[in-house]
């Protein structure tokens, strides 16, 4: 049995998490603010804390510091409805267990809590002091913004990884804003006084990438008339960041993986190595283990590259954070100096409803294109750019998606009826892959994998036995 303590001022909240907890077996106290949570503190041991940020008085994350002092050794899970990279940020840098993001389904609180006590020591062995300023962010890292489950996710595994000095690697479709990630992992690391070097692997000369990377001494090759540092010794004391790293030559990969693991480099043309110490962050909308399968890319170099991962949802899955995103590019087009404008509700459903092959990327060049053949006033359907040829609205609901695979099927036999028995064997065959590659492409995150399946993590976990 374990002492919990509930402070949130919401009292559907701590009766729920209070009849959660008691059925497991657990003593309960609640307390509606800071101030009563920490005369309950003084009174009584407490073996976890459940800590809403949006409290009267003082808020929750400026009273995590005086709650560790008050409860030493009880891990603090933090609660919020307005969920922000800079909140996940400082909750995590403050010593934080984990972050639920309100609504969170009972389920996924019972996982919380029973994770949390059961490495009650190691949480509190992590816990440290507050540090100031986390939430202060700049305009960059400003645009990684989102409200959905997905991109909550996303922010908790940059605010648990960005204080280490572990490898990265980053994953997504082209324009979900990769870069965002890694900019915000350096800002927030042991490294972000140091420089973040930027490669575009896609976008060298592949007969120059060596020497791009490596650097090289004079007449090391036609036309090298003067030595040149390489990116990785200019990366020394920050990091380094890889954009689409599946574009690595082979050749090159040899000498790279010896670079990062040795945290030396070879000019072209030269034997004496260089020191050079760097973190080293990642991205790629390939699927590299497909490519180390395939035998173009190095398997050792790809271990290498992933330590941890962060999958970056494609924008067709980030529902309302559609809206979030345009009423934001829409501001700082504002900003810029162009015309007061604003959305239509029809513009905005019908933004919703687009797929968005380029992602944040497409996004934001249509609401620049919008507000700008809107001149002033209402922004409306009209003013969007086309689709792009071929693009369809996606299925919105699950039964739409189960009507297009039964339809799929049905051309297939010529339209004959499709037996129930027939129909199920189909799914029994096609859903147990399925499982399994989502599965790989989140690196086994079972939350990052339901929201990608657009299904319920109880489904999920039914379905995995």
């Amino acid at each position: 049995m374990s002492h919990i303590l509930i402070v949130d001022d919401e009292e559907s909240i701590c009766w729920a998490l209070g009849r959660l907890a008691r059925e497991e077996g657990h003593q309960v106290q609640v307390a509606s603010s800071a101030e009563d949570a920490f005369e309950l503190a003084r009174q009584g041991r407490f073996d976890l804390v459940m800590l809403d940020v949006r409290l009267p008085g003082v808020d929750g994350l400026s009273a995590m510091a005086r709650l560790q002092e008050l409860a030493p050794g009880a891990p603090i899970v933090v609660m919020t409805a307005f969920g922000s990279l800079g909140t996940a940020v400082e909750a995590i840098r403050n010593g934080a267990f984990d972050y639920l993001t309100k609504p969170f389904d009972l389920e996924r609180a019972a996982e919380v809590i029973t994770r949390a006590l059961a490495q009650r020591q190691e949480s509190a062995d992590a816990s440290h002091a507050v540090e100031a300023g986390a939430e202060a962010a700049d305009a960059t890292e400003e645009e990684l913004i989102g409200a959905s489950p997905a991109m909550q996710e996303v922010f908790k595994r940059i605010a648990l990884v960005a204080p280490t000095s572990a490898a990265v690697l980053i994953t997504g479709e082209s324009g979900t804003g990769k870069e965002l990630v890694a900019r915000a992992i350096h800002r927030h690391s042991r490294e972000a006084a140091g420089p973040l070097v930027s490669v575009n692997l896609a976008a060298l000369n592949p007969t120059l990438v060596e020497s791009e990377l490596f650097g090289h001494v004079r007449g090391a090759f036609t036309g090298a008339d003067f030595a040149r540092q390489g990116l990785l010794e200019l990366a020394d004391g920050g990091a380094v960041f890889f954009d689409e790293a599946g574009d690595i030559p082979l050749p090159v990969q040899v000498k790279l993986l010896r670079a990062l693991e040795q945290r030396e480099v070879v000019p072209v043309g030269d034997t004496k190595p260089r020191r050079s110490t760097f973190r080293v962050i990642a991205a790629t909308h390939r699927n590299l283990r497909e490519e180390v399968r395939k035998g173009n890319f190095r398997e050792d170099l790809f271990f290498r590259l992933a330590v941890f991962e962060i999958h970056l949802p494609p924008l067709r899955e980030r529902g309302d954070d559609i809206a979030l995103l345009a009423e934001r590019f829409l501001q700082r087009f504002l900003r810029s100096g162009g015309a007061k404008v604003h959305f239509t509700g029809a513009a905005l459903d019908e933004l919703r409803r687009r797929p968005w092959p380029g992602n944040v990327r497409e996004l934001r060049n249509a609401v620049e294109h919008a507000a700008l053949l809107a001149r002033a006033g209402a922004i409306t359907p009209e003013h969007l750019p086309p689709r792009i040829a071929g693009q369809a609205p996606p299925a919105e609901t699950e039964e739409e998606l189960g009507r297009a695979v039964r339809n799929w099927t049905l051309e297939r036999l010529g339209g004959a009826s499709l037996p129930e028995n027939l129909y199920q064997q189909f799914l029994d065959q096609a859903e147990p892959p399925l499982l399994t590659a989502v599965l790989e492409r989140t690196s086994h995150n079972r939350v990052a994998a339901a929201n990608l399946l657009g299904i319920h993590r109880a489904t999920l976990r039914k379905k995995l036995g």
